[in-house]
């Protein structure tokens, strides 16, 4: 009988892998406390139209990406593709817009059909983050500030670089929309077959063609920023200053437009040259007038999405990722003979509650003295502690190092060599092993 395997582009995240993915979600989650923002999950199952409401139903993510299907009840339901249009559904249906101020945010799977590649996956994860009724640019500052110390935090503040736009009203990207509609039609043969569809669905994502033939036609465009109107360039403006007065770097780039209806102002991305043609690992912008479009009342509203999967490239690709985030244990604790598990048991439950982190392992399973020390060593841990039918009469633990610990601060030649010592004190015994 045939293996059934995953489905293509959905992956599994293995054991060895684990790690590095709690490093990053946790150190994005202390920096996002550390900004007041507060923690929402929604379903990973959504009525189709609100993705069509929200997203545009001539974006490619709803033409072609989305996964959607009939229930049982013939309602038509949808994998959610992307976090925005959930999140403000949760919160009008839940009460917490109207009159409020709300920073939240969210992590968890999406779900897009496409050709998966490096980095892109057809079932993929983001770290979003959402905020509601604010409306000046102190907001949108704030947000890319923050993302700014996730960089450092994990050491890819050199790598990544900030490139930032604003769209404007729907009225000025309108009357945009009218113009480089207008221009493109006058240079059809030099574009590529997908601005050609485009020219007549969603003209302004040709900006964001990577074609080379279209990217020239493209350089005597009309500019973004001759239509703004007054009110987004103040918006702008002040944003840029509040940047700058914060030592946050940028690039301003008039084609930068992403790829959803619903933005507007603001639209923001940090992009690095080290995942090759998929350069943006985080994206977002302000989005003023979705939550009434989706049928709540006018509420401004800016959030961001970033790729875990693309991040966790970036930090294998560059050794960002401490030595120490593993699965490694850090005592494996050996029981031979009889009657040497129940001692094994309560030690191991004695260390567990007076180092709360600690990852103490207990042989289970039986086997001889030989291939318990074989696992041992294999778990990774510094130490192991040895139980058996002798320490019991003597009350006492064998405490032997696993590995050469010369390098471990605070941990001196002696402590190197196996030492059997009192069960009483075997608590200030390993301390030197795990400083």
């Amino acid at each position: 009988m045939a293996k059934i395997q995953a489905i293509r582009g959905m992956n599994d995240i293995l054991p060895e892998q684990t790690p590095k993915w709690q490093y990053l979600e946790d150190t994005v989650r202390r920096v996002l406390q550390s900004y007041g923002y507060s923690e929402i999950r929604m379903p990973i199952v959504e009525q189709t139209e609100l993705f069509k409401r929200s997203i545009g139903e001539v974006t490619d993510i709803v033409e072609k990406e989305m996964y959607t299907f009939e229930d049982r009840n013939g309602d038509s339901l949808t994998l959610r593709p992307e976090g925005t249009a959930c999140c403000v559904r949760a919160a009008e249906q839940n009460g917490l817009l109207f009159n409020q101020t709300q920073k939240l945010w969210y992590c968890g799977p999406m779900f897009r059909h496409e050709r998966p590649q490096k980095g892109r996956y057809r079932q993929f994860n983001q770290i979003g983050v959402e905020c509601f009724g604010m409306q000046g640019p102190d907001i949108d500052a704030e947000m890319i500030i923050m993302t700014a110390r996730f960089w450092t935090a994990l050491g890819l503040l050199d790598n990544v670089t900030l490139q930032i736009n604003s769209l404007g009203t729907s009225e000025a990207r309108a009357e945009y929309k009218t113009a480089l509609v207008t221009y493109l039609s006058g240079n059809l043969d030099a574009l590529d077959d997908d601005s050609k569809k485009r020219l007549e669905t969603n003209p302004l994502r040709i900006l964001d063609s990577k074609n080379e033939g279209t990217q020239r036609v493209l350089d005597n465009a009309p500019d973004f920023s001759d239509y703004l109107d007054a009110e987004s360039k103040e918006h702008f403006e002040k944003l840029l200053g509040l940047l700058d007065a914060s030592g946050v770097g940028y690039e301003v780039n008039s084609r930068l437009v992403r790829g959803l209806d619903y933005y507007s102002k603001t639209v923001f991305e940090w992009v690095t040259s080290d995942l090759g043609a998929q350069g943006t690992v985080c994206a977002g912008g302000r989005y003023d007038g979705l939550v009434e479009q989706l049928g709540g009342k006018p509420t401004p509203g800016v959030g961001f999405a970033m790729g875990v999967e693309r991040l966790i490239l970036m930090l294998e690709s560059l050794a960002k990722i401490p030595a120490e985030v593993n699965n490694s244990a850090d005592i494996f604790i050996v029981a031979v003979g009889e009657g040497t598990q129940i001692e094994a048991f309560q030690l191991a439950e004695i260390l567990r509650n007076e180092f709360l982190s600690l990852r103490v392992v207990t042989h289970c399973g039986g086997g001889s003295f030989k291939s318990q020390m074989k696992k041992a060593d294999k778990s990774g841990a510094p130490v192991a502690l040895i139980i058996g039918e002798n320490e019991i009469k003597n009350k006492t633990v064998i405490v032997k190092p696993l590995r050469d610990l010369s390098q471990v601060e605070g941990l001196s030649d002696v402590n190197r060599h196996q030492v059997e010592t009192p069960i009483r004190d075997v608590l200030d015994t390993i301390e030197g092993y795990l400083a």
